[in-house]
């Protein structure tokens, strides 16, 4: 573009004027940036500081979007966009390689949670950058960090994050996924998140056996050691049940949450749907001595090693004046689990359907019998 034609911008003060000479000088910038003679910079940039500091927010919004991938922006420049109302911000924090750390920082302190949301997805995140964000304490914002593959956390930030997954559940899968993510945290992590990320965890880090059976007890020991808040049974649980059944949603951990969250007339309501069990067998099974029949209907119904344990620990504190030895039950219940097959746990709780004589099946697995 001619000089004469810019002039021609600059002097229509109309708002889509003003926009149009923003792009045109931005343009500059980007295509012809290296031919510019120093006078030509100099005033161009001049011009895109006077249009950034005095004209509308449309005007503002041109220029960021233009230059936010332009590697000689002016920092200053950078800064002030930077630091705009969100929608002119968002180009320049999200994309702009001229930001330093220290300014992104203050941002972070000084600015919306759209802003933080801005800087969170960013190409690089250093880690100084990512601690001012979790120090923050925006949850929302603290989750998309954690999906940003390409953002530095420092072990201190991850070992601080880790603990607050405990609470916060919707960090504990971003967590999980992160390649930086050791495995001293990980084992941390396993005594809280689901079954499904338990699965992750112990594939990915190779954990034999035996260290899992030693997490599940650890984590199933937490559980029991904090009293269950019972709420009363009610006559919807039944109805509730059937509807989940039904819908093919009632699985292992809404079995869980039912009992984290007190409900135990709505868990006994959908583990006898699901086992197809009489209601008193059911509640046999969750409250008696040792935990085997329950263990056969948890890996009769598919119900993992993980889920039976949580499921143990909150029946033992539905009741902790019957439990003795805590580690110990959950030791030998997590041993028994593990040397039942899920065809003989099937025969026994196929009999359990029919027969009464809950104790002789019992004896059958015991002693291997069909």
């Amino acid at each position: 573009m001619s000089t004469a034609e810019l002039l021609n911008l600059a002097r229509d003060k109309s708002e889509k004027g003003r926009e149009s000479l923003a792009r045109a000088i931005t343009d500059i910038f980007v295509e012809s940036g290296d031919e510019l003679t120093e006078r030509e910079r100099t005033l161009s940039l001049e011009i895109l500081r006077h249009l950034v500091h005095d004209f509308e927010i449309a005007v503002r919004k041109t220029v960021s979007e233009q230059l936010a991938g332009w590697k000689e922006l002016p920092e200053d420049l950078a800064n002030f966009l930077a630091n705009d109302e969100i929608e002119i911000a968002f180009p320049i924090l999200s994309k702009s390689g001229v930001l330093k750390d220290d300014a992104l920082i203050e941002i972070i302190r000084h600015r919306t949670m759209e802003h933080q949301l801005a800087i969170v997805i960013r190409e690089s995140v250093s880690e100084e950058v990512s601690a001012a964000v979790v120090e923050a304490g925006h949850k929302d914002v603290v989750k998309q960090l954690l999906e940003n593959a390409n953002a530095n956390i420092s072990k201190r930030t991850m070992e601080y994050l880790v603990d607050e997954a405990k609470r916060v559940d919707t960090f504990r899968e971003p967590i999980v996924r992160r390649e930086d993510l050791g495995s001293e945290l990980a084992e941390r992590m396993y005594l809280w998140v689901s079954a499904a990320l338990r699965q992750h965890l112990s594939s990915r880090f190779e954990m034999d056996d035996d260290t899992v059976d030693d997490l599940l007890e650890s984590a199933a020991v937490e559980i029991f050691v904090h009293p269950i808040r019972r709420s009363a049974s009610s006559a919807k649980s039944d109805a509730l049940a059937d509807s989940l059944v039904e819908e093919g949603v009632a699985n292992d951990e809404l079995l869980i949450d039912a009992l984290r969250d007190g409900e135990v007339g709505l868990f006994i309501s959908m583990f006898k749907k699901m086992t197809k069990l009489r209601e008193n067998l059911v509640k046999r099974l969750l409250f008696e001595p040792g935990g085997e029949g329950l263990a056969i209907a948890c890996k009769a119904i598919g119900i993992d090693k993980s889920g039976f344990s949580t499921i143990f620990a909150y029946s033992r504190r539905a009741n902790p004046e019957a439990t003795k030895d805590f580690s110990k039950e959950i030791w030998d219940s997590l041993k028994f689990y593990g040397s039942l097959s899920v065809e003989n746990a099937q025969k026994v709780t196929h009999r359990w359907q029919r027969d009464s004589n809950y104790l002789a099946a019992l004896r059958d697995i015991e002693f291997g019998a069909n």
